[in-house]
């Protein structure tokens, strides 16, 4: 008898195992899916934080271009000082004047200018490149606009333009060549420092602001400022032809207002961007065409290139149009 119960018990038992065996079987199976479905959902959301992330820093960083359509009036910015590696480089501005006249809406450029002036060969460099843009597109008037300040070389550039315009409180002018430097020899003598510097080359150390100055090389510093001010002025006087007055002081190094530059023929009228767009060029819509750095970039040159600049002009050794 005892023995008969026990075979009965038997599939019972049996039973039950396959069945929690099924149970544990389904819930794993159950539990996967679970675990499939929300690494999804946190994949899912994952992306969407990066693309929210990107969407607000990619374009601090990468300029997205615009899509543009019809004729508009083309705006190429001149900021700040006139040098290479920054804002206002000849490298970025003839690639924003190159784009503006080569797009087939562009109806006139605007050359907005803001720049005390800067180095005289990154001006040339800019101011050929008008010349050359204005002959190889002939139909694409180039008008140059001073904000607040169009000074020596951001004038050079200017004086290359078919037309100048500026406010009538607009710093104009400036056509000179200086080449700032620094003397430090009373300083060292009562420092008790001696200078020690052992060139090849008698005038190796020319300006040497630690050492006296010395006839011969100021005479021939001077004569160097004078040979590229005569560049200056036949640039000037060439873009500007008879526009200009007969007047001396104009090449003098003086600034004026917008409102004396237009009586002196330095600026052929008052207005801004917008009013040129709209009054002379005929074509209100602007677009811009100015070449930026993205914010890493400025953050990571600003500081060397105002430190390098600063020691390489202490030195004497900076030609600026300023």
């Amino acid at each position: 008898m005892a023995e008969h119960d026990t075979q009965e018990r038997a599939p019972d038992a049996r039973r039950e195992r396959d069945e929690l065996l099924e149970r544990l079987a389904l819930s794993w199976f159950a539990e996967q899916r679970s675990r499939r479905r929300w690494g999804l959902f946190y994949r899912f959301l994952g992306v969407l934080v990066v693309l929210a992330v990107l969407s607000v820093y990619v374009p601090l960083f990468i300029e997205i271009p615009e899509v543009h359509v019809g004729r508009h009036t083309a705006l190429v910015d001149v900021n700040g000082m006139i040098m290479d590696g920054m804002d206002a480089s000849a490298e970025r501005i003839v690639g924003g004047l190159q784009a503006a006249f080569e797009d087939d809406g562009t109806a006139a450029v605007v050359l907005r200018i803001n720049s005390p002036g800067g180095s005289a060969v990154q001006s040339g460099y800019v101011y050929d490149e008008i010349l050359r843009l204005r002959e190889k597109y002939p139909k694409v008037p180039v008008y140059a606009v001073i904000t607040d300040m169009g000074a020596s070389g951001a004038y050079l550039m200017a004086s290359a333009a078919n037309a100048i315009y500026a406010d009538r409180a607009s710093l104009v002018g400036s056509i000179g060549v200086i080449m700032p430097g620094f003397g430090f020899v009373g300083a060292m003598e009562k420092l008790g420092v001696e200078r020690r510097v052992l060139t090849a080359g008698a005038h190796k150390a020319l300006l040497d602001p630690f050492s006296p100055i010395k006839e011969d090389e100021r005479a021939y510093a001077q004569e160097l400022l004078d040979t590229i001010h005569k560049q200056f002025i036949a640039s000037v006087k060439a873009g500007r032809g008879d526009k200009l007055k007969d007047d001396p002081s104009l090449f003098s190094g003086l600034i004026w207002s917008g409102e004396e530059a237009v009586k002196l023929g330095l600026v052929d009228g008052l207005g801004s961007a917008e009013s040129v767009a709209r009054e002379v060029v005929g074509e209100k819509t602007l677009r811009d065409f100015s070449e930026h750095k993205g914010l890493l970039d400025q953050v990571m040159e600003e500081f060397g290139l105002v430190m390098a600049n600063v020691l390489w002009r202490s030195a004497g050794a900076n030609l600026m149009l300023q």
